[in-house]
This record gives C-alpha cells, structure tokens and sequence, in this order.
C-alpha cells in the first residue's frame, strides 16, 4: 500500500513541509513520484520515518541522521541503539523530576537547597555540543566560524541562559499574541531586563547590539526559522521591538 504526503504527515504528526524538506536533502525518497507529480511512500519509508523521528527526538541534526541511517542497514540495530538513547534520556529526565521536586519541597519549607543539588540532572558538557551541533554547523558553513572552538562550554553558566532565554522569547511570543505594539511598556521592560541579564552575565552589549542581532536573526535563514517554530511572526516583531527599543534609549 502507498500512502500520499499528506497521509504520512498526519499519521506521523508532522508537516508536509517537513517531509518535503526531507525529500530534498536525500533523507527520506518516496518510494515513487505519480504522473501527477504526488509523492508515495511505502512500509519501509513508514519505517525509516520513525527513525528519523527517534533520532531527531533525541536532538540530532539532520545531516548526522543521514551518516548515520546511511552507515546501518540493520533496523533492529538502529532501534536498539536509539532504545539505549532514550533510555539515557529518561534517566536524566527522572532525575531533573526529583531535583524539581526537592526544589519544591525545600521552597515550601522555607528552607535552601545546596548548591550541589540545585543543578542535578541539567545537560553535561557533551549533550550541549550535540544540543548546539546543528546550529554550529551551520554558522560553520556560512560564516566561517566555529562555535563551540570559540570558548569552553560552562554547564551551569549555559544551564541559566537556556532558561533566561526561554523565560525571555516565551514573553515576547506572548506579547506578540497580545497584539502589543513594538513600544508597549511591557516589551520594553522584557527587552531591558533580558539585555541586564546578558551584561550581568558577560556578554557585553549594548541596546544597539542586540537591535543588530535581532535584525541578523531576521536576515539568517536558521536564526529566524528558530524563531518561527517558537511563534510565526516573532523573528520579525523581535527585530522591530529591538530597534524601537534601541533608537528610545539614545
């Protein structure tokens, strides 16, 4: 049985986009093209899809994935292997729980956690570097310039801007829901306070920096599909909030 784009994407729960862009970087052929031109997919494309799924659940960029369905031919080996992964995972999702729940307990009572059990289950230094793989590559390939050779990963230090800049784009993604303008008070004061945090934690930049990265977000393909998935439309009204923001401050 053959089944169109549209049907694998809804039984996969992903986007024909997706499988489209899969399509065109050798990832995922259809098992032929109809003389009208619609992509079919078969069982074993069903299969190579859940795959692709697994590995990408586990954050792997999409070139690795390629290397690596292209070495093995073996499914159970691939699913066995993806299976140790996950399980890896869920051990240290298991652990973040319990430090959320320690956390809690300690908050509820009033009393501090120990430094050493605050940060228990949060990326090592090498899930980063594969957390940050695909976006280093393409900053390789474009600008010619490495990443993570630029200067050590610090693990608490990347921990506490992961979640400033989560707590930061999830506001301004709430605002543009909102309908508030570039020059609300309250996009100002998430954009003051995300740029206090940078320089607090020694990324020196000034209003009219972040106005030029939020613009470079905008122009970089990457950057500003990054942002899109978060919320449609947020590169774009960052970029313009940043620079109302910029040109109110000099």
């Amino acid at each position: 049985m053959l089944y169109t784009v549209k049907e694998i994407a809804q039984l996969a729960n992903v986007t024909v986009k997706t499988l489209h862009h899969y399509h065109k970087i050798g990832l995922l052929i259809p098992r032929k093209i109809s003389e009208s031109g619609y992509r079919l997919y078969g069982q074993q494309e069903l299969e190579r899809l859940q795959q692709i799924l697994f590995y990408r659940e586990l954050d792997f960029p999409l070139k690795e994935i390629t290397n690596i369905l292209a070495g093995e031919s073996d499914r159970l080996s691939i699913l066995q292997n993806q299976k140790q992964l996950l399980m890896a995972r869920l051990h240290r999702l298991t652990r973040l729980v319990q430090t959320l729940d320690e956390s809690i307990d300690h908050a509820l009572k009033g009393e501090p956690m120990e430094q050493s059990a605050l940060f228990k289950g949060f990326r090592s230094e090498e899930e980063w570097e594969m957390a940050l793989a695909e976006q280093n590559e393409h900053i390789k390939e474009t600008y010619d310039y490495d990443l993570l050779a630029s200067k050590p990963i610090e693990v608490e230090a990347m921990n506490e801007m992961a979640l400033e800049s989560e707590h930061f784009m999830n506001g301004m993604a709430c605002a543009l829901r909102e309908g508030r303008k570039y020059d609300d008070s309250q996009v100002k004061k998430l954009i003051r306070q995300h740029i206090d945090f940078l320089n607090d934690h020694g990324t020196a930049l000034t209003d009219a920096d972040f106005a030029s990265q939020a613009r470079f977000f905008v122009q970089d393909d990457f950057h500003r599909h990054m942002l899109e998935e978060v919320q449609t439309g947020l590169s774009y009204y960052l970029c313009f909030a940043a620079e109302a923001f910029a040109s109110d401050q000099r």
